[in-house]
């Protein structure tokens, strides 16, 4: 009998062991290897990449909230003069008058900020932060500028308007009515027909739009909500 039986059993034994080694590192990935450390596929000629989606800001996130309905009055600093401003959805008007001369205004209201010009002079304006129920800023007219701080009012208090044709000219009147410490009411209003200044009577405060007559015109107040989309 031979002797190299038992040496070619062991030497195949030995080859088997080292190839099934071998297969066994190729086939399993290094420990600590993941998908994500695996190269990607590149993409195939004329495509490109796909880069990763990123959230679109909804309306609310980057536009200021218009303002639905907000009403604000008070005394203009140094002037003598009151000033009123109402916001109906966004869109604002305003009223600066001292009982000699006047300037309506028209803009925006969002939820920090209002923002008008002059309805005939673009050069004047009115700006104010909105915070704690109230409106805080200044207003510009002829060159001159003045602080005011006027607190959210509620009715009769507030901005009126009245207009007609006296002798073939446009009457404008208005008025702002602003409750007082006494439990009272102060006003201040004016009224024109082009250049032309008339008087004007005080309003009834418990009924602040019934007829009143001015330049021998009898004429009906009408509050904010009744004329707003008449300035444009």
């Amino acid at each position: 009998m031979s002797t190299l039986g038992p040496f070619l059993t062991l030497a195949a034994g030995a080859v088997l062991a080292v190839g099934l080694g071998v297969a066994s590192i190729t086939a399993t990935p290094p420990a600590g290897n993941t998908a994500a450390d695996t190269p990607t596929e590149a993409p195939a000629a004329g495509q490109t990449a796909a880069e990763p989606s990123s959230p679109t800001p909804s309306p609310s996130a980057t536009s200021p909230e218009e303002i639905v309905k907000a009403d604000y009055g008070g005394r203009v600093k140094g002037s003598g003069a009151l000033i009123a401003v109402s916001v109906r959805n966004g869109k604002a008007v305003g009223y600066f008058c001292d009982g000699r001369s006047e300037v309506w205004f028209k803009g925006s209201g969002t939820a920090g900020e209002l923002r008008l010009t002059g309805a005939a002079d673009t050069g004047s304006k009115i700006t104010a932060e909105l915070d704690d129920g109230r409106a805080e800023g200044s207003v510009s007219i002829g060159g001159r500028k003045w602080r005011f701080v006027a607190p959210t009012v509620v009715k009769p208090s507030g901005l009126y308007r009245a207009t007609a044709v006296v002798r073939g000219a446009r009457l404008r009147a208005g008025w702002i009515v602003i409750r007082n410490q006494d439990g009272g009411y102060d006003q201040v209003g004016a009224a024109f027909a082009g250049e032309e200044q008339f008087g004007v009577p005080r309003l009834d405060s418990g009924r602040p739009t019934a007829p009143v007559t001015v330049a021998g015109t009898t004429v009906q107040p009408k509050d904010v909500d009744g004329f707003i989309e008449e300035m444009r």
